[in-house]
């Protein structure tokens, strides 16, 4: 070994080796590693390496000589002479320890140059670099034959950026970052790192305060009050739902059933003998699918699981817009419960949340010790009724940090769709503010232009990445063009919740059905407006919390009348123009308001009324499916057509429902109050044998098991401007549908 005994410390500025001690260079890749002697007299390698007894540089190839490091006195700082080098050079670090542990070689992060390619620098910059998470967060690397792990995080306004880790005993002085500073981006490659190690990156703010944050771009993630990023790799998972990827890019979603199952992962099921632990993904798949299939849904949407640090926002406050919570298990698993979703004939969507994200401090909130993410004003910036930020849309960055988070979630995980959360809030700059907490746009106007310009990209882009994904846009006010084509000035999404219809049919359902007669409009208004938008009707979670009680706790009346009234909604919302979500525990009339806390009551499955209500929503899962009527021409008119919306005297509606194309036809009748209409006559528009193929008065269904008989036949009377009429039973608190039979 070369000794480097007679260098002289003075051969490196003092004053830049403080500056590494303290983590307070400006550019330490300037300084630490290899680099030429002042005067040409060979070559030193520096570097900075708490707790080690010695240091000794190796040469790479060429013989492997080498070089003693000399410790700078009273320091952690090493310096190896090179004398007779005459270019750079590869080498190793030997790092020795005290207590007898055995030394370690291994690469210097310092030897190795800028991780990111122009092009990245660039597009990120300007905003485009639509596959973010391939070159930012953490990446396995392998440069000059050297296996790593390269990170990148945004942070234009830090004054010093480090990886910090298990792999580095959280020490911000031994890994500080390099800055891009044409773009504000900070990199390095870290050898020897590998996959599941803990990190996080400690920043020295604009303002000078220390602080850790996680990867905004991690893969992977605890929860928590511990809240470090890991290293995953996403590259080892074998998807098998190539059959299903194929079929949904040539489907279309609006003239296909599409009936989604909400669920909240955290409550649907427990196991209470395990400490009322959580399901894991894996065992979701072994539980969930099997339910949903057995229901008869097409889709499962899953309440946020990007990963979230308070387990009462219920997960709309995100911290991981490119993590799956671990609080079910790795992404791979998640993967997997996709994977035989897709195999199971199920599609999964994801509710993704854009419009705000949490103050933790871990998280985005001032990421560089500055409003980076967010608006700095707060009539701007803050969204007062939940506590959380409000992005800053108009920043190239953000944006496309937002849009690369939806392509990932859609590449990454085969997600058929994204329900966009709180899109009123994104659109508008006054929303849920007084008078003088807002800041008008450019043009004097309450619009909020640059994220109502961002959705418009986003939707573009997903649907042009990814054709027959849905883009869902809960969105709750009047805002013209929702789901109509951005070429036509919409905003591009492919269906919009209808609140309306929520908002309006829960409330007439609430009426004591003696005085539902005076309410009559509410449940007609939706159809004036049923073709403005492609509507989705939507029962959430948000129907059946916060005091409002469960679905079927809303209905009035005693226990029978209360099961009759839910079984009425349910099947008039499956009758109704619209594609259909429910939220879980629904399907079998669950007593109480939901509570994420806790289980669903799924004891409640033994009593017969409970019972009915689940049989009942797989008998229209199964005719929504095939009865062609009740689905291909949701967003047309010629699907529907009133025979009665005027008979408020009786609370009875009628009407057909079409599959457009005039080939499948069926009757709907409804009975709002809990007295028989017998000799109650519906126009038809053809002769024949009507059968009735859904009554929700069924036994089957624990109702009274009053009706038609299984069917009857049309005669030449004409009624409600048809040629021909029915005269039928309409059992109390029900809904009936009739459908014409192929021969008499």
């Amino acid at each position: 070994m070369t000794s480097s005994k007679g260098l002289k410390t003075q051969a490196s500025d003092p004053d830049q080796v403080q500056a590494v001690l303290d983590a307070a260079h400006g550019d330490p890749f300037a300084f630490l590693g290899v680099h030429e002697r002042r005067g040409g007299d060979g070559w030193v390698v520096r570097t900075m390496q708490p707790n080690v007894a010695g240091v000794t540089v190796i040469e790479r190839g060429g013989g492997g000589r080498e070089y003693e490091g000399i410790r700078v006195p009273g320091t952690d700082f090493f310096e190896a002479l090179v004398p007779d080098a005459k270019e750079r050079f590869d080498y190793l670090l030997r790092l020795e320890f005290r207590d007898n542990e055995a030394p370690v070689e291994r690469a210097d992060a310092y030897s190795f140059g800028p991780i990111l390619g122009d092009q990245d620098i660039y597009y990120a910059a300007e905003g485009t670099h639509r596959q973010l998470y391939r070159k930012f967060g953490a990446h396995a690397q392998t440069v000059d034959g050297v296996e790593g792990m390269a990170f990148s995080v945004w942070a234009p306004n830090a004054q010093r950026v480090s990886v910090v880790g298990d792999f580095n005993q959280w020490d911000g002085r031994t890994h500080v970052m390099r800055k891009r500073v044409e773009a504000g981006i900070w990199e390095i490659f870290l050898p020897g790192v590998g996959f599941g190690a803990h990190y996080k990156f400690e920043i020295v703010g604009a303002e000078g305060r220390l602080f850790l944050k996680s990867d905004p771009v991690a893969f992977f993630s605890q929860h928590g009050t511990s809240t470090a990023s890991i290293t995953y790799d996403l590259g080892k998972y074998e998807w098998g739902d190539d059959e299903w990827m194929e079929k949904r890019r040539g489907g279309d979603k609006y003239r296909e059933p599409v009936s989604i199952y909400e669920v909240h992962l955290g409550s649907w099921a427990r196991i209470p003998e395990e400490g009322d632990r959580f399901l894991t993904y894996l065992e979701f798949a072994d539980r969930l699918i099997p339910h949903v299939k057995e229901l008869g849904f097409t889709h499962i949407e899953l309440m946020p699981i990007t990963e979230f640090p308070f387990d009462g926002s219920w997960g709309y406050q995100v911290s991981g817009y490119f993590a799956p919570t671990s609080r079910f298990g790795s992404p791979d698993e998640f993967r997997q419960f996709v994977d035989r979703c897709h195999q199971e004939g199920i599609g999964v969507i994801l509710d993704w949340v854009p419009a705000h994200f949490p103050k933790d401090e871990h998280g985005l909130a001032r990421f560089d010790g500055t409003p980076l993410y967010e608006h700095a004003d707060p009539r701007q910036g803050e969204h007062k009724d939940w506590g959380t930020l409000i992005f800053n849309y108009g920043r190239n960055e953000v944006s496309n940090f937002l849009l690369a988070s939806a392509l990932f979630w859609l590449e990454q995980y085969h997600l058929d769709g994204l329900r966009v959360d709180a899109v009123a809030s994104m659109l508008y700059l006054d929303y849920s503010r007084e008078e003088g907490e807002w800041v008008p746009n450019e043009h004097g106007g309450r619009e909020n232009i640059e994220a109502i310009g961002f959705l418009r990209y986003m939707n573009e882009v997903c649907y042009d990445r990814f054709p027959g994904v849905m883009m869902i846009a809960e969105e709750s006010t009047a805002f013209a063009g929702v789901s109509r084509p951005t070429e036509t000035g919409g905003l591009g999404f492919g269906f919009k919740w209808n609140m309306g219809w929520m908002h309006d049919f829960l409330e007439y359902f609430q009426h004591e059905p003696v005085h539902r007669k005076y309410h009559h409009g509410e449940a007609t208004f939706s159809m004036i407006y049923a073709y403005d938008e492609n509507f989705m009707l939507p029962i959430s979670h948000d129907e059946v919390v916060h005091g409002k009680g469960a679905l079927l706790d809303k209905m009035p009346g005693d226990r029978w009348q209360k099961f009759a009234n839910l079984r009425l909604f349910l099947a008039w919302m499956y009758a109704h123009p619209g594609k259909k979500l429910l939220f879980q525990g629904v399907e079998f009339g669950q007593s109480e308001e939901w509570d994420y806390r806790k289980s669903l009551d799924w004891h409640l499955t033994q009593y017969p009324e409970h019972e009915g209500v689940r049989r009942l929503l797989v008998d229209l899962n199964r005719l929504y499916r095939e009865e062609r009527a009740l689905h291909e021409a949701d967003h047309r008119p010629e699907g529907f057509s009133w025979l009665d919306h005027g008979d408020a005297e009786n609370s009875t509606f009628s009407f057909l429902r079409r599959d457009g194309e005039g080939g499948s036809i069926l009757l709907v009748a409804i009975n709002a109050t809990p007295v028989p209409r017998e000799g109650f006559r519906m126009g038809v528009p053809a002769s024949g044998y009507y059968e009735e193929i859904l009554n929700t008065d069924s036994g089957h269904y624990a109702g009274s098991n009053t009706g038609n008989a299984g069917g009857i036949e049309a005669n030449p009377m004409p009624w409600h401007h048809q040629e021909y009429s029915i005269e039928v039973v309409l059992p109390p608190m029900s809904t009936v549908i009739f459908r014409q039979a192929e021969t008499a």
